[in-house]
């Protein structure tokens, strides 16, 4: 067997063991894909599915059989939500860790795009941490750019490793390019179904800055101790972060007591500590400070 064909075996063999995780959601308004979550029946999806459903979807699994599901939560600022379905024995696409996506790695995208159902694409990860405009002003943050072609209907259906590992959750595509299609990762999907299941929502607290992710050279990466962090690019006045003395400039490697490597950790820290006032260490001037900032909540969207 000459390794194109084995390629091909290998590739029918993956789409064949995910198809049965992946489900077809519809309501008046619209349609879209999701992914088994967990076996007692919870699927994950994109938010802007579900956005203009009653609250409740049609959902039909790969075997034919069909479920009226129930939207127990969702994130607008992260694109997904959470279907509650009828199935007691869901299969499940397990999520990847985030840290194991790298650009050039092969990915497929299942869903049903344009209403054809079980839709297979084939491509690459182009690029990682991708920022797209989103609804009333916001942004989709920390994006994983793909080739493999995700149309309407694609979205909230699974981003495939060649292991089988959910890598993202399809969200969007450019309507004037072609080959540049977007996916939400597999590490902000985690932690953000986890609060959606636990409490219909993520309740968001704000610092008031702007933020970018960076890698750091060698010789930071040792002083500092680890190879990344968020660097503050502005603090708005009057701010919680500007109150409690995170300053521009400032490179966030720590929220109480847990490292921060990016913006999407930073944001997950955030959401999980309910703490009134919570220490950020940064790194300023060659050494580490340690700041008390007292954030406040951010008005839900």
């Amino acid at each position: 067997m000459n390794p194109l064909e084995l390629f091909s075996n290998e590739l029918e063999s993956l789409v064949t063991r995910a198809a049965p995780g992946v489900v077809a959601l519809e309501h008046r308004r619209g349609n879209g894909t999701g992914l088994g979550l967990t076996p007692d029946g919870f699927v994950l999806t994109n938010e802007h599915v579900v956005r203009q459903s009653p609250g409740r979807v049609r959902v039909r699994f790969s075997d034919g059989e069909w479920s009226e599901g129930e939207v127990v939560g969702k994130d607008a600022a992260t694109d997904l939500a959470v279907v509650k379905t009828s199935r007691r024995s869901l299969d499940v696409l397990p999520l990847a860790d985030g840290a194991s996506v790298k650009v050039g790695q092969v990915v497929i995208a299942l869903g049903h795009p344009f209403g054809f159902e079980r839709s297979v694409t084939f491509g690459v990860v182009s690029a990682l941490e991708r920022r797209l405009p989103g609804r009333d002003g916001a942004s989709l943050d920390g994006l994983i750019q793909t080739d493999a072609a995700i149309n309407p209907g694609n979205s909230g259906g699974p981003l495939l490793s060649v292991k089988g590992q959910v890598v993202g959750v399809n969200t969007a595509m450019l309507p004037f390019a072609q080959g540049i299609g977007f996916a939400v990762p597999s590490s902000t999907a985690s932690w953000v179904a986890a609060l959606l299941l636990r409490h219909g929502e993520v309740k968001r607290r704000l610092l008031g800055i702007s933020a970018r992710n960076e890698t750091f050279k060698p010789e930071l990466a040792s002083q500092v101790g680890q190879p990344r962090g968020v660097r503050v690019v502005e603090t708005g006045r009057g701010s919680p972060a500007a109150v409690g003395g995170v300053e521009a400039d400032d490179l966030v490697v720590g929220l109480g007591g847990s490292p921060v490597s990016t913006v999407d950790d930073l944001q997950r820290l955030m959401a999980i500590d309910s703490s009134w006032v919570i220490e950020i260490t940064v790194w300023r001037k060659g050494e580490k400070v340690v700041r008390q900032v007292r954030p406040n909540q951010r008005a839900a969207a």
